[in-house]
């Protein structure tokens, strides 16, 4: 075999896409409130763009694009000194129906993007479970020993306010820090080692503190914490938490009964009480943010029918500036690196127009058939949902399928049934005896129904929820409902059991 270097040549087709058409995919993905922070960073960044005031009304628009139309549009290129690269920047005309089909899936490799200003988002200081125990230690008569223990506990407490190690890895933490203390100070071997006494003792002061429950190592204790608060150490609660945790989060009703020598009812009556008992108390302190949600469409029943309109009030709307395009069209001021600069942010505030509006268009397009495909869904509830996927709406709107994931993925509509993700509308389906396909989702509600209105002393079996399904003309399979109701968080039969 022959080795070294050689040239050759060869033909071959490449598609390659425009930057900007990744930044439409970009745009086409975001929910309305990143949308509405990436136009207004784009009005900073290029003076073409400008925001239509509200008094601005529609005659002056006109007016305005009747003046552009007798001037004609912006040449910032002599013919004779013209370029490749700056003709196509002049006729960058985008094609749009054909990209979304395409889903932007270009054959060929992505161009590199032009860098953009980024500009870190800055969060607001908010206190959390660590600092309200802090709080707490700060007010206690503890020696600068136990503080410095303390703070090593507080430290090992996770959100939920459970301890995530054990007192030989916080004693073994702990004096190490003690060590290294030493050592820098030239008092090695002077400093005293925390004991497993130490840690004791410390550990019943953090445990000690709001919220109650805090500091234990597993439910078992957080339980018997709450428990010992509230001055509970002689009911039946404690007893079986301390004595009989594993027959008691089993649902043994019959064997704690002759165990502790009750009836059946009194003991599921004190594991309804400890059932009232929180297992993670630290999530009250959690630091993180309500999830607000802005709905990026809204769909309202007008005279008998289902109306979708885009939530884009507080969304700017953009032109072009006005200003700027009578400077850029005296061609003698700029040229060399000027004219390509203004070229460029012309076709760019050009193309952001577009873009904004094509994105637009898609987004009711999707959300018009999901309306007339979930027609029953709004008139009678999760019930009347039915199947549906991205290729079936992709395929009825002319568009690729990851166009219709892009539209659909992290955007909310507000509904007369409440505020939903478009996601929700989508679901597999399941096949009945009259041929038409039900909703996995509706399946979800009526089992989520029927346990809802069982007979407490005789719960319904996941083979009962299959008889009654089928009964109603749903085919489903026993591990089917068994997989629905762990979804729903819903107990088996024996769990549910009330005696």
């Amino acid at each position: 075999m022959r080795t070294g270097l050689s040239q050759s040549t060869s033909l071959r087709q490449e598609l390659k896409i425009n930057p900007r058409l990744y930044q439409a995919m970009d745009l086409l993905y975001m929910p309305l409130l990143d949308l509405q922070q990436h136009l207004k960073q784009e009005l900073l960044v290029n003076p073409f763009l400008e925001m239509v005031e509200p008094e601005e009304d529609e005659e002056t628009a006109e007016q305005e694009a009747a003046e552009e139309g007798e001037e004609g549009p912006v040449d910032l290129s002599e013919p004779e000194q013209s370029t490749p690269e700056l003709e196509a920047q002049k006729n960058d005309t985008v094609d749009w129906e054909e990209i979304l089909q395409d889903g932007f899936a270009p054959d060929g490799p992505r161009e590199e993007t032009e860098e953009r200003e980024y500009y870190e988002p800055v969060t607001v200081e908010t206190r959390d479970l660590s600092d309200h125990l802090r709080d707490q230690v700060a007010l206690l008569e503890l020696n600068p020993r136990q503080l410095l223990l303390a703070d090593e506990f507080i430290g090992n407490i996770d959100e939920t306010g459970w301890l995530t190690c054990s007192l030989e890895e916080i004693q073994n933490s702990i004096n190490e820090v003690v060590a290294r203390a030493a050592e820098k100070e030239g008092f090695q071997g002077t400093l005293p080692f925390y004991t497993a006494e130490e840690c004791e003792a410390v550990l019943r002061v953090i445990q000690g503190l709001d919220p109650s429950g805090v500091g234990a190592r597993d439910l078992r204790e957080c339980l018997l914490l709450q428990l010992r608060d509230q001055r509970h150490e002689d009911t039946l609660q404690y007893r079986l938490v301390h004595e009989a945790f594993d027959e008691l989060i089993a649902h043994r009703w019959s064997e704690l009964s002759k165990r502790f020598g009750i009836s059946p009812a009194d003991v599921q009556q004190a594991a309804d009480e400890v059932a009232k008992l929180d297992p993670k108390p630290g999530l009250r302190y959690s630091s993180a943010s309500d999830g607000y949600i802005v709905p990026d469409m809204v769909v309202e029943k007008i005279d008998g029918a289902y109306r979708v309109f885009i939530n884009d009030a507080n969304l700017p709307r953009l032109k072009l500036s006005r200003a700027y395009q009578e400077i850029a069209r005296d061609k003698k001021k700029f040229d060399g690196e000027n004219k390509e600069f203004i070229a460029n942010k012309l076709n760019s505030a050009n193309w952001m127009i577009q873009a904004i509006e094509q994105r637009r268009q898609t987004m009711l397009k999707v959300m018009n058939y999901i309306v007339e495909r979930q027609r029953d869904f709004f008139e009678k509830g999760v019930r009347g949902l039915r199947p549906l996927t991205l290729r079936e709406v992709a395929d009825v709107i002319g568009m690729h399928e990851s166009t219709v994931s892009r539209v659909t993925n992290e955007k909310f509509v507000q509904t007369p049934r409440g505020v939903l993700p478009l996601k929700y509308f989508f679901s597999s389906g399941l096949a009945t005896t009259g041929g038409e396909d039900v909703s996995a989702r509706g399946i979800r509600d009526q089992i989520e129904k029927l346990v809802a209105n069982e007979d407490p002393k005789n719960p319904l079996t996941d083979q009962a929820i299959v008889q009654i399904l089928q009964d109603s003309g749903v085919h489903i399979a026993r591990r089917t409902v068994a997989k629905y109701r762990d979804q729903l968080g819903v107990l088996s039969a024996r769990m549910r059991k009330r005696v």
